[in-house]
């Protein structure tokens, strides 16, 4: 299987994890009219932000991708480079991540309703 495919694969396991998780998920696309370098999916898990560039087993990612990584975490957002041999840390990690407290559903749409009067 090529790099490409093996990154697909991975990609929707990915993807598929994430959304039965209870969690929101989007890939990115990139072409001449968005910015480079940001990672392939872009999710949200129990109110946190997850950025994950996909990698093939062999795969590398580049100096741009390692640079938005950072950026994202320095915004505290989580981000990460996502290797096939690293999928149950990652599932421990969406884990930790649904384990915590957020602001429910119902009481963002409450605060929309105080800042509307």
């Amino acid at each position: 299987m090529s790099k490409i495919a093996q990154e697909k694969t991975f990609e929707n396991k990915i993807k598929r994890y994430i959304t039965d998780q209870g969690g929101w998920v989007i890939k990115y696309f990139a072409n001449r009219m968005t910015k480079a370098g940001v990672p392939d999916l872009l999710a949200c898990i129990n109110g946190v932000f997850v950025a994950i560039e996909v990698k093939a087993q062999n795969g590398k990612a580049s100096e741009l991708q390692l640079y938005n990584v950072e950026q994202i975490r320095k915004a505290g957002g989580i981000a990460i480079v996502l290797y096939p041999d690293q999928f149950g840390e990652f599932k421990q990690m969406v884990d930790k991540i649904n384990g915590c407290m957020r602001y429910t559903f119902d009481e963002q749409k409450a605060f929309d309703r105080e800042v509307r009067t």
